[in-house]
């Protein structure tokens, strides 16, 4: 556990993280993800027991071989692998061991009960109780040890060792037991100052894990699953931590008959890279460096690590025939690949609406779809091709929707605790593209995709389009010092990528023109949001989805609207976040009705929420998913929405006055959207928090008899948009 080489922040371009006091994040930041959404649900889960100790393990998929993941020191617990669990258990099937002294397991009172023999004991028992009969074992730092050990304890339960970081041997800093004023880098190694400031060793220890910079999201888990324990069990797992030496070490590796992989960043904070050298000499295994690389590869580089394991994994199965289909170039149609957002079902249309006109141009190209819910929806009313392999997408609404409180979204955290799911949908994305030829990727908004490929340029199998209607993370007011830190070092980030790989994305396009970009900085010593974007982005104009154009009295006349009646048409958006909203609304019908005795409201739920969820009042028309809302929005006389963009945009469009309500602590809604609509000076601002039945009611009063004076939009923004990415075909 030596000292570490480098500092806890390095961030290029004057970010503010690089002075962050962590602790203070802590203590104003989640460490732990609400509501634990997992990107995959176990298949199976149980406790076994040996000599009164029990311990918890969980089983995904069914594929062989079977992985079998330790957990590492009882600082953590097994949703240490989440970044893994969900692309590996596609292929093989996945068990994951809690490690004694954390997690869903005992912390057995005495020493010898955190031995590493009962370590590898409880995966024995749990490979009995799952009826496995032989693992990779996959390990990180003290679990790398433990999957050593089984392999050389049990060569018969072991076809192969993946030991990431391991800690074979692992000795504390001299001065454990010392009694010090004041404790500063690895004097925090001390059972004294764990037992006065245990929240203070969690953290600094989980620095060293993470010596690479842009890691606040992956220390905030580490810090999270630490404080999990406690000094008093992390002390009494010590003796058995510091028990083995160099020729013990030697002695186990020397044993192990199976293949053996040795991972180790070179810049590895908490075991040294030598270590890893002598683990890989001592057991004649193949060994990865990490250049620069720190401890824990498994979170802060989970895409590479996951492709290391799953092809070790691949290796020592057994050879299975394929068939395989493969069309020359020459012969080929010209494919590009479409990945719409989740979030909000007008990154569909619109994306339809730039498919429709990229297929004017070019008559060959054929258009496939990776897509989930509710967003198939709306593809599947315009024909389009949804590939296959859409249905292993992890749910992104059903992760904002528990995110979500009452009309608040704190859209910048929920996307930050998103981590899993974007983890395993961009395994999906690039098993499509690296298995399958295409021509053009377009990605709108796909953050995945775009983060991934970055730090991961060499997976790029084709041209890319970056596709956006706001760019820079900004932090909300009530965030503070913390939250304007975090958000900085996000940019930082994306701007660094960019400097460092500037034709990963062949096109980055706005959805919009350069006034409707915020003139906030993007953090200290950071350019502003618009200097950053006019320097690096193209410029569509807005764009509208696909829609034929509407006889706005006809509309009326099929939906039973007289033409004096003044239609009311409430919606919040397709995610399912909006039902509070919708139930705000339809409470000030009786009070609009008093003001306006011709008002008929009509609800629209979406596609995620059921109609009968939402409780209104007689006379309130309550519907479900609605093809085209559109057409509605268009005939409608007023309007109340959320603050998204593209309803927002829609009604603009339309010249229909409107009232919006942006969710609370949801920075695109509290400031990017806000922003482009005073341009457009369009639309009456509402907050949920301070509104009532009765307040709503004058609002919708005023906006029915005030002349709305919009200015006029963009309505070629589809044909620009696909113009500038139709280049990228020639």
């Amino acid at each position: 556990m030596p000292r570490s080489r480098r500092s806890r922040r390095h961030v290029e371009g004057g970010a503010l993280v690089g002075l962050l006091d962590l602790r203070r994040l802590t203590s104003t930041a989640d460490t732990n993800d609400p509501g634990d959404m997992r990107a995959r649900a176990p298949d199976g889960t149980g406790v076994i027991e040996r000599d009164g100790v029990r311990v918890g393990y969980e089983i995904f998929g069914s594929g062989e071989p079977t992985i079998l993941f330790f957990t590492s020191w009882a600082i953590v617990h097994m949703r240490q692998w989440k970044a893994q669990v969900p692309y590996l258990a596609r292929h093989f099937r996945v068990v994951t061991v809690e490690g004694r002294g954390n997690g869903n397991a005992d912390r057995p009172d005495f020493p010898a009960a955190y031995a590493d023999q009962e370590y590898v004991n409880d995966a024995v028992a749990v490979l009995e109780a799952t009826g496995t009969s032989r693992a990779v074992a996959v390990g990180l730092s003290l679990g790398g040890r433990h999957a050593l050990q089984l392999a050389a304890w049990h060569p018969e339960r072991v076809t192969g060792v993946v030991a990431i970081g391991a800690a074979l041997p692992w000795p504390l800093p001299s001065g454990f037991d010392d009694v010090r004023e004041t404790y500063s880098g690895w004097e925090k190694a001390n059972q004294n100052y764990w037992r006065a400031d245990y929240r203070g060793w969690v953290e600094f220890f989980m620095s060293q894990v993470l010596t690479d910079s842009h890691s606040t999201k992956q220390w905030e888990d580490l810090v999270g699953w630490g404080l999990e324990t406690d000094a008093e069990t992390l002390l009494r797992t010590v003796p058995a931590v510091v028990e083995p030496n160099a020729a013990d070490a030697e002695q186990v590796c020397q044993a192990i008959r199976c293949p053996v992989l040795i991972v180790h960043g070179e810049h590895d904070g908490i075991v040294p890279y030598e270590i890893g050298v002598a683990l890989a000499r001592w057991t004649g295994g193949s060994m990865v460096t990490i250049p620069r690389g720190g401890h824990a590869p498994t979170v802060r580089d989970p895409v590479r690590t996951n492709l290391l394991l799953h092809g070790f994994a691949a290796s020592l199965a057994a050879p299975r025939p394929r068939r395989m289909e493969w069309t020359p170039a020459r012969t080929r149609r010209r494919r590009a690949l479409f990945v719409p957002s989740a979030i909000g079902l007008g990154h569909a249309r619109r994306d339809v609406a730039v498919a429709t006109e990229l297929r004017a141009l070019h008559h060959d190209l054929e258009v496939h779809w990776l897509a989930q819910h509710p967003v198939t929806e709306v593809l599947a009313e315009q024909h389009e091709w949804v590939h296959p392999a859409s249905r292993w997408l992890a749910s992104e609404c059903a992760h904002i929707e528990a995110e979500s409180g009452e009309h608040d979204l704190h859209a910048f955290q929920a996307i930050r605790r998103m981590d899993e799911i974007q983890v395993a949908n961009f395994h999906v994305f690039h098993e499509i593209v690296d298995a399958d030829p295409y021509d053009l990727v377009v990605a709108d908004e796909g953050w995945e995709i775009d983060y991934f490929l970055h730090e991961n340029p060499e997976l790029k199998r084709c041209p890319f389009v970056w596709l956006t209607d706001f760019v820079g993370w900004l932090p909300m007011p009530d965030g503070g010092e913390t939250e304007a830190a975090i958000t900085a070092d996000y940019n930082a980030e994306m701007i660094e990528h960019i400097a460092r790989y500037p034709r990963l994305r062949d096109r980055s396009v706005f959805v919009g023109t350069a006034d409707d970009l915020v003139t906030d900085p993007l953090g200290p010593g950071l350019p502003t949001v618009r200097d950053w974007t006019q320097a690096h982005y193209d410029f569509a104009g807005y764009i509208s989805g696909t829609r034929p154009s509407m006889d706005r009295d006809a509309v009326r006349a099929e939906q039973g609207w007289r033409p004096d009646d003044q239609v009311c048409v409430v919606s919040a958006g397709g995610s399912g976040v909006g039902g509070h909203l919708l139930q705000r609304v339809a409470e000030a019908f009786p009070y609009a009705l008093q003001r306006l005795p011709a008002l008929k409201m009509v609800v629209v739920t979406g596609p995620r929420l059921q109609p009968e969820s939402i409780p209104v009042p007689a006379g309130v028309e309550v519907r479900g998913y609605v093809q085209d809302l559109s057409r509605l929005m268009g005939a409608c006389d007023v309007a109340v929405v959320h603050g998204g963009l593209t309803t927002t945009m829609e009604l603009v469009e339309y010249g229909r006055p409107f009232l919006y309500f942006p969710l609370a602590r949801h920075f695109e809604q509290q400031l990017h959207v806000p922003y482009r609509l005073r341009r457009y000076c369009a639309g009456t601002r509402m907050d949920y928090a301070t509104s009532t039945g009765e307040s709503i009611a004058d609002a919708m009063t005023v906006a029915l008899n005030k002349p709305t004076r919009s200015l006029p939009m963009e309505t070629d923004g589809a044909r620009r948009a696909a113009a500038l990415i139709a280049e990228l075909l020639q």
